[in-house]
């Protein structure tokens, strides 16, 4: 079987729920499409609350969903003695590879900066050349090097503003798109100094599109959220906030992002309303690429890995007894009752006494209880303070977030 037949398998796996021509079991079929390619140029969920509700110790052996990498290499900057990553999309398991590799072969943060952090500098295909592909593993290289659209190889994406990239990048884009129609320049909230400036801001040029009737049809489609790497599935988690509604569940996180947190330190605000972070090198980023932390990730890269497999498949090889830290981001919102119980029988099983597994879900309740049989279940204890991290998580299109502490 090859690469791309065995990720076609592993996201059906995952996605397909219903009838292949059911109205919905197309939606997850065209959803499943979608993800084979790049969805998220960046990963959308904020690494400082992972790791604070975590309580990452050095040496600490982490098992994530790598998504677009971001907080996987966020995580090197706590010094794990592993970190093991999995994701269904080839494109997202190539980015965290190139990741991996740049942090070493790279030579100094400034072209680490210039590739991830700018991510549009003339000169990025060239450092590929001479310090990256040699190190790159050949499956990763074939990835970068292939063509793409009206780009001569993939790679050249970080010549031409990567973040605006992929399901999500694309997304962004044409919600500029309807915002321009609307009337709406983001330039304002991007140089407010206030949040009193952010809340006026969305008051005035935001909150009226959510009552614009194309707007809210086309908010209650499904396939319209595709691009925030949103399956069927979840949408309707992510509708039961709004009493079944989607649209005042949008306009509340679209209001968090923007209001709840000092434009300043919120690189999702940047890479939303700006469609890539500031400019001039001097805005907020994930940890990882904070010259503070270069020398950290930069030492501890080697351990991180990934692997394009599910997570219950990759637990399942793993051995028992030997994880202290889980990240689960919105997976299981996808999952039906049996592979919920098949993945925690395995976080089970290979979990120490006082591991961590950090997840979030679309709607506000724990996704959990009553799904996951007792047996399992009752050997963990949910923790406190997590409506604290939900409140605190940046990325704010997060109903919840939660944290399970092994008991043994």
């Amino acid at each position: 079987m090859s690469q791309t037949d065995l990720a076609r398998q592993q996201l059906s796996g995952a996605v397909h729920q219903n009838r292949a021509f059911s109205r919905t079991g197309l939606q997850e079929r065209a959803f499943s499409k979608l993800f084979q390619g790049l969805v998220y140029a960046q990963i959308w969920e904020d690494p400082v609350v992972d790791m604070d509700g975590l309580a990452l110790e050095p040496g600490d052996n982490i098992v994530c969903i790598a998504s677009g990498g971001c907080n996987m290499m966020s995580y090197l900057t706590r010094a794990p003695g592993s970190i093991s990553a999995v994701d269904l999309s080839p494109a997202h398991v190539a980015l965290n590879r190139l990741k991996i590799a740049a942090a070493t072969a790279l030579p100094d943060h400034a072209a680490f900066y210039d590739f991830f952090g700018h991510a549009d500098r003339p000169g990025n295909p060239a450092l590929y050349d001479r310090h990256i592909a040699p190190v790159l593993d050949a499956q990763s290289r074939a990835w970068w090097e292939t063509r793409q659209g009206r780009l001569r190889r993939r790679i050249d994406m970080f010549a031409h503003g990567f973040y605006r990239f992929g399901a999500l990048g694309r997304f962004i884009t044409a919600m500029h798109a309807v915002s321009r129609i609307g009337g709406v320049d983001y330039a304002p909230l991007l140089a407010a100094r206030t949040l009193e400036e952010q809340t006026a801001f969305f008051d005035s040029q935001i909150a009226p599109l959510f009552e614009n009737r194309l707007v809210r049809m086309l908010a209650r489609r499904r396939a319209s959220l595709f691009g925030l790497g949103i399956p069927p599935a979840q949408f309707e988690k992510l509708a039961s906030d709004g009493g079944g509604d989607i649209v005042p569940v949008l306009r509340e996180r679209t209001r968090k992002l923007m209001c709840d947190f000092p434009i300043s330190e919120n690189y999702f605000a940047w890479a939303a309303f700006n469609r890539g972070y500031r400019a001039d090198g001097t805005g907020p980023v994930p940890p990882y690429l904070n010259a503070a932390n270069y020398d950290a990730v930069r030492a501890h890269a080697p351990r991180a890995s990934i692997v394009n497999r599910s997570l219950t498949d990759m637990l399942a090889d793993r051995e028992g007894a030997s994880t202290q830290a889980y990240v689960l981001l919105d997976a299981q919102d996808w999952m039906t009752d049996a592979q919920l119980e098949a993945l925690w029988t395995q976080i089970t099983r290979t979990a120490t006494p006082g591991a961590r597994v950090l997840f979030r879900t679309g709607g506000a309740p724990d996704i959990l209880p009553g799904r996951v049989p007792d047996s399992i279940l009752s050997r963990w204890r949910y923790q406190p303070g997590c409506e604290d991290l939900w409140a605190r998580d940046r990325s704010a299109i997060y109903g919840g977030v939660h944290v399970y502490r092994f008991e043994g």
